[in-house]
């Protein structure tokens, strides 16, 4: 069994994007790592964002493709079982893997389950253009949810803007929120044009989310390719201290018990034999 992951990143430096951590990951699982997207423009309309991975998709040759995004990683202790799963799924158009979404190191939200993990012998049947994105996997052009499809018990780590500084999320968030813009005529929940407007806008957002990230972890329960990085997070950079939120974190009992709920609820899809797409 051949596995592919394609991803799609652009001036990833500048960026300040964990990329060299993460193509480290996905070359130490995959047979085939496809990148595109290095020359992004820099003005574009949103459904660029779903086309750049379709190209992605498309030039993958695994007999599994999973698309990366390029702060997402996979736990080391996971490759086997990986692999095995892929395996025992053989016959499944597309699984899911839970998100586990980092702010800072030392504690995540279970966001979602995403839909990453495509059967190329369906290929011809598949598309990266569906959700509001534009970008989520579809199935004989319909949309692909988690609840559709086997759950595997292997998390995605997601590392968010965690290496940024304000003034690159800044310029990063009013780009997409001008390329949304093109799209769909509205600035939407992204502020607007400028990079004032677009930084209030999303760190309004993560004000909300952040005490979601009610589940802990060490430091070395993280995977191996990006510890170091973590360790070496400067007092500018997001990850730091999420620009202040950490030290304004409060427990809520409300929160933690829906996010433990949560997780049991994913644990118990993961044994559920999920109907095949028609």
């Amino acid at each position: 069994m051949k596995i592919s992951i394609f991803t799609t990143y652009t001036k990833p430096e500048e960026r300040c994007d964990p990329w060299e951590e993460a193509i480290n990951c996905y070359e130490s699982i995959a047979d085939e790592v496809v990148i595109t997207g290095k020359s992004w423009p820099k003005e574009f309309k949103w459904e660029y964002i779903g086309q750049t991975f379709q190209e992605g998709f498309e030039k993958t040759s695994g007999d599994w493709s999973i698309r990366m995004d390029i702060d997402y990683f996979f736990h080391e202790k996971d490759f086997e079982n990986l692999k095995n799963l892929l395996n025992k799924y053989k016959d499944y158009p597309v699984l899911s893997f839970p998100q586990y979404q980092f702010f800072t190191p030392n504690r995540y939200d279970l966001k979602t389950r995403l839909c990453v993990a495509i059967n190329n012998k369906y290929k011809n049947d598949i598309k990266l253009n569906g959700g509001g994105d534009l970008c989520l996997v579809t199935y004989k052009n319909k949309l692909i949810t988690p609840n559709k499809v086997p759950s595997l018990e292997i998390p995605i780590y997601q590392y968010d803007s965690m290496f940024r500084t304000k003034e690159i999320i800044a310029t990063d968030r009013s780009r997409f929120a001008r390329a949304w813009q093109r799209q769909f005529g509205n600035y939407g929940n992204r502020g607007g044009p400028d990079n004032y407007t677009a930084f209030e806008a999303w760190f309004k957002d993560i004000e909300k989310k952040y005490p979601r990230h009610i589940n802990s972890m060490k430091h070395e329960n993280h995977p191996s390719f990006i510890k170091e990085k973590l360790l070496n997070i400067k007092n500018d950079q997001f990850g730091y201290d999420a620009f202040g939120l950490k030290d304004r974190w409060k427990y809520d009992t409300k929160l933690y018990l829906k996010g433990k709920k949560q997780k049991i609820k994913d644990g118990k899809l993961i044994n559920l034999t999920a109907s095949k797409l028609n």
